[in-house]
């Protein structure tokens, strides 16, 4: 094949240096008609194309090459085979060619076919407040000095393109349901229809076609947020292609370079003023004229208004060790100790555990992502104290636990007495029944008369708590008597009489 160079220097050669055919040839070493043909044809290069492929050893096998490349095509792409194991397949079946033929001529199959089903799409369009688009991906950032991967939610409006991300540590339900509430809180709306794809913690079992069996709380998610939601067809991606192009556009401009925060709620708020400064910033695609955030605040009226946070927790039953303990997702949280003996539901937020039983709260605790932490709260083991004074200076729930300024003064004066324990313990259930300010306040008082024994601290209480004698009304000048009543009980004779 003539390479462009070559070509170039022929007609060079002819029609500037004026050298004949016979010359050009000797020179390049070329053959004469070549030359004539590239002077002949105008051309600036030449490609070859065989018109006729010679298959000797292929040609009467590529019938049932062509079946099963057809046939291993229509499988899903964790079943089909790889193109060596076609070949042998072929192999056995009688081939006795090389790998080589096989491979080239499955790689122009595949050209062939590909350009015949190329897939196409239709540009679609959303009206103001009609859809919005979920989804997560995850990102690795630095929090505190850890490389994390983290989980973050995408929420996407399809009209205006208004965007919002959240990362979470985890994709978890009670996360979903927080994801769609701020992202709602912020949009001060919702869409007609919410369109997903077939994520566990909504869809439960895919039916052909659309059908779709979405969860249960999932469904009261949507109840409350007057949303339809549309699930994708599995694999396709494209259904929800907004919020997947959102995806690699934060991950480029938001998380690239590796972002570094002390936690997450430092990285959310940063998220969320680079969201708002984004749309700000760029222009809408369809509507050019006008940034995304202008189309949101002109799409914003025609949202279904906002209801209100959605309480979503992801519920759990569980049983209360005669430590007080529950135990959640790895981790154990305390509970008040009268709950001990019976089962409760633990109420899993995103950000807090509340545990529930008989439709009361006996604990509330942040929420811990750990792995085989223990989470207390002193206050639910005072009660035990009452029977197990000596465990106020050795119960794990009691260390480093910091008090009010005067009920710690208190407890260190007590410290060195003998019974010190049980007078704190004393003080200590105080708060279960007057408050921790009430008590605080009585400490603070004892300290200030030089006393700091529970007997006086509790008088404190009682006397605070007892009402006070009623004050003397004093009388105005204008009510006082002028001159003194007299007694006279004939009057009342008189009275009788009469009757």
């Amino acid at each position: 094949m003539l390479i462009v160079e070559t070509i170039a220097r022929i007609r060079r050669e002819h029609f500037i240096k004026g050298k004949t055919i016979k010359e050009i040839a000797r020179d390049l070493k070329v053959s004469r008609n070549t030359v004539r043909k590239v002077l002949r044809s105008g051309e600036t290069s030449f490609e070859y194309e065989r018109v006729v492929q010679p298959r000797p050893k292929l040609g009467r096998w590529a019938a049932e090459l062509d079946g099963l490349l057809a046939g291993n095509a229509a499988k899903s792409a964790r079943e089909q085979l790889t193109l060596i194991r076609i070949f042998e397949e072929l192999r056995g079946r009688g081939y006795d060619g090389g790998y080589d033929a096989v491979r080239r001529y499955a790689r122009r199959w595949s050209k062939e076919r590909g350009q015949s089903t190329a897939a196409a799409y239709v540009p679609l369009s959303f009206a103001p407040g009609e859809a919005y688009q979920f989804d997560w991906s995850h990102e690795v950032v630095l929090l505190n000095g850890v490389t994390v991967i983290v989980k973050a939610a995408h929420v996407r409006l399809c009209h205006s393109r208004m965007l919002f991300v959240r990362c979470y540590p985890r994709e978890t339900q009670e996360m979903v349901f927080d994801a769609h509430d701020r992202a709602f809180a912020l949009f001060k709306g919702t869409c007609v229809r919410g369109i997903y794809d077939n994520m566990k913690t909504a869809v439960e079992t895919i039916f052909v076609g659309k059908g779709r069996l979405y969860n249960r709380r999932f469904m009261q998610m949507c109840s409350h947020y007057l949303v339809d939601p549309v699930a994708c067809t599995p694999a396709s991606g494209w259904e929800k292609g907004q919020v997947e192009n959102q995806v690699g556009l934060v991950r480029e401009r938001f998380f690239t370079p590796r972002l570094r925060f002390k936690n997450l709620d430092e990285l959310n708020a940063w998220l969320l003023d680079k969201c708002i400064a984004y749309t700000k910033a760029h222009r809408h695609p369809e509507l050019t004229e006008q940034t995304v955030w202008q189309v949101f605040e002109a799409e914003r009226p025609m949202l279904v208004p906002y209801a209100g946070r959605f309480d979503g927790f992801h519920a759990v039953p569980a049983s209360v060790s005669k430590t007080c303990l529950v135990r959640f997702d790895n981790n154990k949280y305390s509970v008040t100790a009268s709950a001990v003996g019976r089962p409760v539901e633990v109420h899993a937020y995103a950000d807090r555990i509340v545990i529930r039983q008989d439709g009361r709260i006996v604990a509330e605790h942040a929420r811990s992502f750990g792995r085989g932490d223990t989470v207390y709260d002193p206050w639910h083991y005072v009660p035990v104290l009452a029977r197990k004074p000596g465990a106020l200076r050795n119960g794990a729930p009691f260390k480093d636990w910091v008090l009010p300024a005067a009920i710690e003064r208190v407890r260190r004066k007590l410290a060195n007495a003998d019974d010190g324990n049980r007078q704190m313990v004393d003080i200590l259930n105080a708060v279960l029944t007057d408050g921790l300010p009430a008590v605080e306040a009585a400490c603070a008082e004892a300290i200030a008369h030089s006393v700091h024994s529970a007997d006086v601290v509790l008088n404190i209480l009682a006397r605070k708590r007892d009402p006070a004698p009623p004050a003397n009304i004093l009388t105005p000048a204008a009510l006082t008597l002028r001159h003194a009543p007299i007694a006279d009980c004939a009057r009342y004779d008189n009275l009788r009489r009469t009757i």
